[in-house]
């Protein structure tokens, strides 16, 4: 086993500039100072010349490893690594190494079988990924067609989700964490050890055979976004082809006016904040129907059905989603009159204004309206702003559970009553108004008003004692014709504060 001395704490970093080049030619300490690497510096071996092992190298040197790199072509690729790493062939590279990073493509993992007699009992680090195409070609992954080829050898999968730049400038919190796995406990413990060196967390996925789940994670593209992002896609086409229908089809239908200005900016303005405020109520839709279903089942000991487990992981990404288009109908309402339409349409009523011969135009009911609706959709956009900004896992981890829960789940529930009343004043009396009814369609606010209204008035129902009581106690632990009986606190705020999940 590979024994690591020398200074091995925290991690380096360089100037992360993106003008510079991506490897450095000298070791650059934490203090900002050059150095070269400490003589009795545990040793590791690189086979490969790419750029993930000019950056392997680079952040091996920083954390206190000496380093020999083993290619085809030394004598080449050797200008191209930091002055602190030796350079040589692949036979010298791999002699006194007990732990050797393979950073090749599967593809040339065969033209290391000359070495097996060299690399018997050593350390194999495999930080090779496939392609798409390859991953579903191959019923193995990379790590264990290594180790076929390397029966004597320990390898281990590990740094394959780490690219060659975050090597280079340093972890950050979005990819600190090193999967690894490996079918021998004391190769898989001295990676650990050498990942922690580096500045990074280890995360132990198992055995090797775990390796091709690991080698699919960078394969995976917002694998939680994709449900998330095709439900707000498709509220956007219904709502958008259902606004077109109301204000564009039905003037061109009906009186053969040309409204067809109002698809790119109008229209799409209109169906931004239903769909917002849609996707924000089916944020706190499943815990509604979780707590219904804990209140019928009476006891909070039994999975929830597999799509409402999905859709209550899903709640950060949609409600993300929600301030994303509240934001965007924001920006596009300010930009409402900017358009030349809108100034034709000044025009047209202040000459309109001068041939009636009407010195001043007020309606008292309509200016409160839109005061009060304006004011309603800012403080709702800033409410959601408050949430999307929790929800940043470097906001989140500067907050313990009791401040999170307050902003998301009561903040939460205020922005979607701002909401609903920004919703609501908009609307005014024109839910009742014949001439609102297009194609005998009802206007597009009211059908918006739908779920969010359900999630209100089921909230609403919660607070009763006759309710709220009992699910508090189930929550707690209490099951219908159980043997576990609980008596909750004469208290009801302390009850709350001990029992909120």
């Amino acid at each position: 086993m590979l024994t690591l001395k020398g200074p091995l704490g925290g991690s380096t970093r360089t100037s992360g500039k993106m003008d510079k080049p991506l490897i450095s030619h000298q070791l650059v300490d934490s203090d900002g100072s050059l150095a070269e690497a400490p003589s009795e510096a545990p040793k590791v071996g690189i086979l490969g010349s790419g750029d993930f092992a000019r950056s392997l190298a680079s952040r091996l040197l920083g954390s206190g490893f000496s380093v020999v790199v083993g290619s085809r072509n030394p004598k080449r690729v050797a200008g191209l690594f930091p002055s602190a790493a030796r350079v040589t062939f692949q036979e010298e590279a791999v002699g006194s190494p007990e732990v050797i990073f393979v950073a090749m493509f599967r593809e040339h993992y065969s033209t290391l079988c000359g070495l097996s007699d060299q690399l018997a009992g050593k350390i194999l680090v495999d930080v090779s990924n496939p392609t798409e195409q390859e991953h579903l070609q191959h019923h193995e992954s990379n790590a264990e067609y290594l180790a076929s080829l390397f029966p004597t050898c320990a390898v281990v999968k590990a740094f394959n989700v780490i690219s060659a730049w975050t090597l280079q400038s340093g972890p950050r919190d979005g990819n600190r964490q090193v999967p690894i796995c490996s079918d021998r406990p004391e190769a898989k413990h001295t990676v650990l050890e050498m990942v922690r060196a580096m500045g990074f967390t280890p995360v132990d996925m198992g055995s090797l055979a775990s390796a091709r789940e690991v080698e699919a994670m960078p394969l995976r593209l917002f694998p939680g976004w994709k449900v998330p992002a095709l439900l707000a896609l498709g509220l956007f086409i219904f709502f958008y082809a259902y606004n077109f229908v109301r204000d564009v089809l039905e003037p061109y239908v009906q009186e053969g006016k040309n409204k067809f200005y109002k698809l790119p900016v109008f229209v799409v303005n209109t169906t931004l904040p239903c769909v917002a405020y849609v996707l924000l109520s089916l944020v706190y839709l499943p815990g509604v129907l979780a707590a219904a279903l804990q209140l019928r089942r009476g006891t909070k000991y039994q999975r929830f059905p597999d799509w409402l487990d999905h859709w209550l992981q899903h709640r950060k990404q949609i409600g993300l989603l929600s301030f994303f288009c509240a934001a965007l109908h924001a920006i596009y309402s300010l930009c409402l009159p900017l358009r030349r339409s809108h100034r034709y349409d000044l025009v047209n009523l202040a000459v309109k204004q001068v041939l009636t011969n009407k010195s001043h135009l007020w309606n008292e009911e309509e200016v409160w309206r839109m005061e009060i609706y304006v004011s309603l959709g800012v403080l709702a956009l800033g409410m959601l702003s408050l949430l999307a900004v929790t929800s940043l896992p470097s906001i989140a981890n500067s907050l313990n559970w009791r401040e999170f829960s307050f902003v998301q789940s009561t903040l939460g529930f205020v922005a979607l009553v701002l909401s609903t009343l920004h919703t609501l004043t908009y609307g005014w009396t024109r839910a009742f108004e014949e001439s609102r009814y297009k194609f005998f369609l009802p206007p597009t606010f009211t059908l918006t008003l739908l779920v969010p209204c359900v999630v209100i008035l089921a909230k609403g129902l919660f607070l009763l004692p006759c309710v709220g009581r009992r699910l508090t106690k189930i929550r707690r632990g209490w099951e219908k014709d159980g043997s576990v009986r609980l008596t909750l606190p004469v208290d009801r705020a302390l009850a709350q504060k001990t029992s909120h999940v």
